[in-house]
């Protein structure tokens, strides 16, 4: 595959979560996103009001996290949560599995948990997070299976927040598990064009980075 690093912006999701973001910042990150063609901003959901009304009227989508960055918050909560960041403007859900659960054999709650996000989104796409670092291979097939069951109309590698991010291999693993119908998202340590461009070349469709403007500027050093 050739794209020039311009033409990766429709791919990404311009991402800001750490817990002292600022309104300035905020505002900066959505201008970013306008003048750079990027598919979403994706902010805390405290914070997805302030994108949702700085990105009226223009082409990038606000994206709230849910259950971030544990996933270990009560599926009522995760509802609530989703549900709220929705009337704020959210038209996209990022949720975080709860991993506890599924390492320990309870993917009936882990179903659960996805499935009372995916209503509580009332017809927005929910990204379900893995957290692939922590998982094994069958874990990863396993999971992807469970939130596309469950209604997720994505599936994501990190949150940026683990122990590791996202991988070429995991990436792959996921698309083969999904098949075509479903979305696969790449995050946490893309900050290149060339690892961008190896998470889509892999099967992602939509990439989560916060060095979005360093990868489609050509900014970061690599020769483009």
């Amino acid at each position: 595959m050739t794209l020039a690093p311009a033409q990766l912006a429709p791919f990404i999701d311009h991402t800001l979560l750490k817990p002292g973001a600022t309104v300035r910042e905020l505002d900066e990150l959505c201008s970013q996103a306008v003048r750079f063609g990027f598919y979403g901003v994706c902010v805390n959901p405290s914070l997805v009001g302030h994108v949702s009304r700085r990105l009226a009227g223009e082409s990038p989508v606000p994206v709230s996290v849910v259950g971030f960055p544990l996933g270990a918050t009560l599926p009522a909560v995760k509802a609530f949560e989703t549900a709220q960041a929705v009337d704020l403007g959210a038209q996209e859900i990022d949720m975080v599995i709860n991993l506890g659960a599924f390492k320990g054999g309870d993917h009936s709650l882990v179903a659960a948990d996805v499935a009372a996000v995916v209503r509580a989104a009332q017809g927005f796409p929910v990204k379900t997070i893995l957290e692939t670092a922590l998982l094994t291979e069958d874990e990863i097939v396993a999971a992807c299976k469970i939130c596309v069951d469950s209604g997720a109309f994505f599936v994501k590698t990190s949150t940026g927040f683990g122990p590791g991010g996202a991988t070429v291999e995991a990436v792959r693993l996921m698309r083969r598990t999904v098949g075509d119908g479903v979305g696969v998202k790449a995050s946490g340590g893309i900050s290149t064009y060339e690892k961008a461009l190896a998470m889509i070349e892999a099967g992602a469709n939509r990439i989560g980075a916060s060095a979005s403007v360093s990868i489609v500027s050509a900014i970061n050093g690599d020769g483009f």
